[in-house]
C-alpha cells in the first residue's frame, strides 16, 4: 500500500521494495546498526588513543592507531550497507544476508590485540 511515505522515505532502494514489515524487526535491524556505529566509535577512540597516550614507541605505535581508525571508518560504513540490505530483505521476504561484518571485525580486533601484546612485550 503506497500511502505517499514511500516517495519521500530515503534510501528510496530500501523503502521503494516489497512491503512495510513488522515495525518490531525494523527497529531489531536499527538497533543493531546503532550498535555497530558503537563498534566503530570505539575502535576510532582507541587509535586516537593509542597515538596520542604513546604508550609505544615507532612506527608500530602509529601503524596499530592507524589501523584501529581505518577499522572503525570500515565499520561504520559496512553498518549501514549491513542495515539496508537486511531492511530490503525483510521487505522483499527473502532471507537475512550473512553476518560477515562480524567476521571481519573479530579478525581486526583480534589483529590489533596481538598487535598490541607484542609490542608490551617487546618494551
Amino acid at each position: 500500500m503506497d500511502d505517499g511515505r514511500e516517495r519521500t522515505r530515503w534510501p528510496r532502494r530500501v523503502y521503494g521494495v516489497g512491503e512495510e514489515p513488522d515495525p518490531r524487526f525494523s527497529l531489531a535491524n536499527e538497533r543493531t546498526f546503532l550498535a555497530w556505529l558503537r563498534t566503530s566509535l570505539a575502535l576510532m577512540a582507541g587509535g586516537i588513543a593509542v597515538e596520542a597516550a604513546r604508550p609505544f614507541e615507532g612506527v608500530p605505535q602509529s601503524a596499530l592507531a592507524l589501523g584501529l581508525l581505518v577499522v572503525g571508518i570500515l565499520t561504520a560504513g559496512s553498518a549501514f550497507v549491513r542495515w539496508m540490505t537486511t531492511e530490503r530483505a525483510m521487505r522483499a521476504g527473502l532471507p537475512l544476508p550473512a553476518p560477515r561484518l562480524a567476521a571481519v571485525l573479530s579478525l581486526c580486533v583480534v589483529l590489533a590485540g596481538t598487535v598490541s601484546v607484542l609490542l608490551m612485550v617487546a618494551r
